[in-house]
């Protein structure tokens, strides 16, 4: 049945599923925890260490305990709400700050990396914002981790998708093990957040664009719960740098904080390893390499030259090992940041400078695309015994792990290539009528200008082929298909162009050229083009009457015998072409003088030099 976002219904939707008599089977049976496992109880016990792990707090009861905590330390801890839901729920972080400064621009100036976590943005996956607010207990309350007030400031947003945490069942994540209910993966409007970044089609995006922009964190640490196999690990992790603009960040991210983490996560009663996907059913086949695009958290703190930290707690663990797991991490991510403080701002700032001096040159090339090189390395892999037997039920093979813990070597992929690039320009320049295209840079925070009197020049821009769309819709919008099979569908054209009044001038010698980059590159894949914002460039509106087109064919095939050879060949070859006349006719229209040049050319413009 389709899910409708109304409370009433919900109500009546959970109702009768308690009375489904099947029910209980979709759900991993009742945790057990023994009295120890479970902590013991006191004035500053969070919701959900009072019920022993069974349950997560509602957003009221997290909010409420989170303001508890900075009314009892005021002078560490400041409430922050940075925008709304589209129910009109409150968005809320909690600052944390060792000498009570809570202004970013003093924060930075003296120096200090800022820590930005994210929990719940997929509102079922909670376990960070439950070990979010252990950690802020512990920090400012009981001050068992006071000593992780180093240098860090933290930027903590317990609940980001808030009005799909109120989506609360028992029914919402059926391959989880607990907690008894949760929230919905998006948001009221069934938006995904997580691929949101770009486009910001939400308002929960651009509110946390805004925010981002006041904050501009040191690092990133987005929260989630992984679907996907059964094995050892509790708590799996990805650090985004492959194919940031500023090398020295992934190298710190490969060599010096992945292990370290590890380590400090290893060391406290939990095991961690790196992201796990398989690249067949079993994991004898192996791990891919991972590259997300900025539709994604993490690849969106790339595009702003920041490292980030994707953190998948396993599904399948009971919800104490998940939230303490996550706990964990956070510990030591919050360890690593402030030992490494001086290096992590400094690497920062020069990331920034690098960007700006990629546009004052304008003469590099920036992936836009990258995907596995096909080449690996053998890793250990702690997993379980597995079986695999073909299926009755799906016809398929069914994969079954049992809980016997193996650990064995199977290869990791360990290196991305570039597919599609492009030239970084000394500017863009948006015409002013796509409006919509340049709210959505205003919205990231974008340094632009406007032309304050038409302007003329040759420029670059693209010419693309027709694409075919998505024939369903994904995240609300119907996403291009290129039909060229992965080669290059938009090609550089130089064109004389004139801009009119009001026109954005995009410079790329600023920091977040990234953004811009990746939004006005036709073939990026979470480019303006990418999610339809300029779908129209590709529609043709004049058309030829058939009698007319006739006459004008053979006109055009007796002036030009080349040509004619040309549409011969295209007959012989495409067979959907010759037997529909519409596009036999319609062929002759384009190659004529009537047909209309702008379709297909992109228009935003590219320039190599200043433009004044």
């Amino acid at each position: 049945m389709r899910r409708i976002f109304c409370p009433l219904l919900l109500l009546a939707t959970a109702a009768a599923a308690q009375e489904l008599p099947n029910a209980g089977l979709l759900k991993q049976p009742p945790m057990v925890q023994s009295a120890a496992e479970c902590p013991t109880v006191s004035e500053w016990s969070t919701p959900s260490e009072k019920t022993c792990y069974r349950t997560t707090p509602r957003y009221s009861e997290t909010i409420a305990y989170a303001r508890r905590i900075a009314a009892a330390a005021p002078r560490q801890v400041k409430i922050e709400v940075f925008g709304k839901t589209g129910q009109g729920r409150d968005l809320v972080a909690v600052i944390v700050s060792a000498d009570g400064v809570f202004d970013p621009t003093a924060i930075h100036k003296a120096g200090r990396p800022v820590i930005y976590i994210q929990n719940a943005i997929h509102a079922g996956e909670m376990d960070g914002k439950d070990a979010s607010l252990a950690l802020l207990r512990d920090i400012a309350v009981t001050k068992s981790q006071s000593a992780l007030l180093g240098r860090a400031v933290l930027v903590i947003n317990l609940i980001y998708n808030a009005d799909g945490h109120e989506y609360f069942s028992a029914y919402n994540r059926i391959n989880q093990n607990g907690p008894e209910e949760m929230g919905w993966r998006t948001n009221a409007r069934q938006l995904n957040l997580n691929r949101d970044y770009m486009k910001a089609d939400a308002p929960e995006t651009r509110a946390f664009l805004k925010y981002w922009t006041r904050w501009l964190p040191d690092f990133f640490v987005d929260d989630h719960v992984t679907d996907g196999a059964d094995y050892q690990y509790d708590v799996t992790y990805m650090f985004d740098g492959e194919g940031i603009s500023y090398a020295p960040i992934a190298g710190w991210g490969k060599s010096v904080f992945s292990p370290d983490f590890e380590r400090l996560v290893n060391s406290n009663g939990h095991l961690a390893g790196q992201y796990i996907e398989f690249m067949g059913q079993t994991p004898d086949t192996g791990i891919p390499s991972f590259w997300g695009p900025p539709r994604f958290s993490t690849g969106y703190a790339r595009i702003q030259n920041r490292p980030a930290l994707l953190i998948e707690m396993h599904m399948l663990k009971d919800y104490r090992t998940r939230v303490t797991g996550n706990y964990e991490a956070l510990r030591a991510i919050i360890t690593i940041v402030n030992r490494d403080a001086d290096k992590l701002v400094k690497m920062n700032r020069d990331a920034d400078a690098h960007m700006i001096a990629l546009g004052r040159e304008h003469s590099a090339e920036l992936p836009l695309r990258m995907e596995a090189s096909g080449k690996t390395t053998p890793v250990e892999y702690k997993g379980y015994k597995w079986t695999t037997e073909k299926s009755d039920v799906s016809g398929a093979t069914w994969v079954q792990y049992s809980h016997e813990p193996i650990t064995i070597t199977i290869n990791r992929q360990t290196e991305l290539k570039t597919t599609t690039s492009a030239r970084v320009p000394a500017a863009y320049i948006i015409p002013a009528e796509w409006t919509p295209v340049i709210d959505v840079l205003e919205a990231q925070s974008v340094a632009m200008r406007r032309l304050k009197r038409p302007w003329t020049g040759t420029v670059e821009t693209y010419r693309c082929e027709i694409p075919k769309w998505s024939p369903v819709p994904f995240e609300g919008r119907h996403e291009i298909r290129w039909p060229s099979g992965g080669g290059k569908a938009c090609h550089t054209e130089q064109v004389k162009t004139t801009l009119p009044v009001g026109s954005v001038v995009v410079s790329m010698d600023q920091r977040a050229a990234g953004v811009a980059f990746n939004w006005l590159e036709p073939e990026a894949p979470d480019s303006a083009m990418q999610w339809g914002l300029f779908d129209t460039i590709f529609e043709q509106k004049e058309y030829g009457e058939g009698y007319v087109l006739e006459r004008l064919a053979r006109e055009m095939a007796a002036r030009d015998p080349k040509l004619k050879e040309e549409f011969d060949k295209r007959v012989a070859s495409d067979a959907e072409f010759a037997a529909s006349p519409r596009l036999r006719l319609n062929w002759w229209y384009q190659h004529s003088p009537w047909w209309d040049q702008r379709v297909g050319l992109f228009p935003v413009a590219k320039v190599y030099e200043t433009v004044e």
